[in-house]
């Protein structure tokens, strides 16, 4: 992810220029190379108050799926994040013909679960928690302010004074003069001038009832946020937050610990936490379940790491790419009967791998761009020779396996598929994402 100058740097950088603007008139009287005329750019945080933040929950009409970001299934229902924006509701008891039934607008949301009728998602530095019990008037019934620090998904931060930067723009510096030999540009987008660093771009780089009933749902294995019992785990930055959620409408905040700067995902087995990390995978104990306890961290190499788990197996999917800071694209299968010592069983070469999903014997695999890719994984040591289908033509992020029905979603929308037949699966429906 490119960074973008924050205030302090930028001003900065204005007095730098100032400075060195001063110094290049004394020089210029003593030179006679050219000068060439440069506009520089910057961005300006846009703040938006925490009041109107907090009053921006709002149950909406249906809206067309723009941007996909994580999925959560619940008795029939399939909530889908649009990442900062909120969460839409997709009626799904029939997998072959969803239909969007509504949209949430929650600001600053990118994940989510759900324990009986309770939603619990993230809005920028707040947890919100809506009643579902009703699908035609979903509302808020309770926050926790202030219990997210690092939420900054996509660059942005809070000021308490100011609010929330909720966005930048890109604005240009006066038209500077300079010598044309003193000028170079460092690799990656950043210009320099006259020793100055400015931002030439960025990039931010679940036949059910329908009424949600007494359970939880379940998540994908990009999933930041897990349920396990009475408590919600949410991952926040390099932190573990656990609440207890025994009163599903008042969630109680029970402790942070930290673990490690580059945590990204969570999932749930076995009264334990499977957490991936760029560095490894740690598993943690849920026996004082208010107070997760780490048993042991398998490491590898340096990439994104999601990870799901059945029986004595973890799966992990390994990927290269800009914010993994690593080149390693493949599937580590881990042998987790001694849980105390995970052990790699074998190396499966992939594309570019994100999410993944595990209905024993059939793993599911989202190769990024390669598509998805599904393999009966009843012999470890020979995965790659049982793949059982190829969709190459999606853009595959991640996926949720749940009775014979694969929820998909992609850069292209969200797909679904029967596998009650892994040797002939089939094409159940599709939601395409509004371009």
């Amino acid at each position: 992810m490119n960074s973008i100058p924050d205030k302090n740097s930028r001003l900065w950088a204005l007095l730098i220029l100032s400075t060195l603007l001063g110094l290049s008139i004394l020089l210029e009287s003593c030179t006679d190379k050219c000068t060439e005329t440069i506009v520089y750019k910057y961005y300006e945080p846009v703040y938006t108050p925490l009041t109107t933040i907090r009053s921006g929950v709002k149950h909406e009409a249906a809206q067309p799926l723009k941007i996909s970001g994580k999925i959560y299934f619940k008795d029939g229902l399939l909530f889908v994040n649009e990442p900062n924006e909120g969460i839409h509701i997709i009626d799904n008891r029939d997998p072959s013909n969803p239909l969007i039934k509504s949209f949430i607008h929650i600001p600053g949301n990118f994940d989510l679960a759900i324990r009986n009728t309770s939603l619990y998602a993230d809005s920028y530095i707040d947890l919100v928690v809506l009643d579902i019990s009703n699908l035609n008037q979903i509302t808020e019934v309770n926050r926790l302010e202030g219990v997210f620090s690092n939420y900054n998904s996509l660059g942005f931060y809070a000021d308490a004074e100011r609010g929330v930067v909720t966005n930048w723009i890109e604005k240009e510096m006066p038209v500077v003069e300079q010598d044309c030999d003193t000028r170079f540009e460092l690799w990656g987008g950043i210009r320099f001038g006259n020793g100055i660093a400015f931002a030439e771009r960025a990039s931010f780089d679940a036949t059910m009832a329908l009424a949600p009933g007494n359970s939880t749902g379940i998540g994908g294995s990009m999933a930041r946020f897990t349920i396990n019992n009475d408590y919600l785990y949410m991952l926040d930055a390099g932190n573990i937050i656990t609440a207890d959620i025994s009163l599903p409408a008042v969630p109680e905040k029970k402790s942070a610990q930290y673990l490690a700067w580059d945590i990204e995902t969570i999932f749930p087995y076995d009264n334990r936490l499977f957490i991936g990390a760029r560095s490894g995978m740690h598993i943690f104990d849920l026996s004082v379940p208010e107070n997760p306890v780490k048993i042991t961290t398998y490491s590898h190499i340096n990439s994104c790491d999601p990870v799901v788990v059945s029986g004595n197996y973890a799966y992990v999917t390994l990927r290269s790419g800009t914010q993994c800071d690593g080149f390693t694209n493949q599937l580590e299968v881990l042998n987790i009967s001694n849980i105390q010592s995970p052990s790699l069983v074998k190396v499966y070469p992939m594309h570019n791998p994100h999410g993944l999903g595990i209905d024993d014997p059939v793993l599911f695999i989202c190769d990024g761009d390669a598509g998805l890719k599904v393999f009966d994984v009843s012999d470890k040591l020979n995965i790659d020779k049982k793949l059982l289908k190829h969709y190459r033509n999606i853009h595959a992020f991640d996926v949720i396996p749940f009775n014979n029905v694969l929820m998909l979603i992609g850069d292209d929308g969200i797909f679904q598929y029967d596998y009650t037949d892994p040797l002939n699966i089939k094409l159940l429906s599709q939601i395409r994402k509004v371009k």
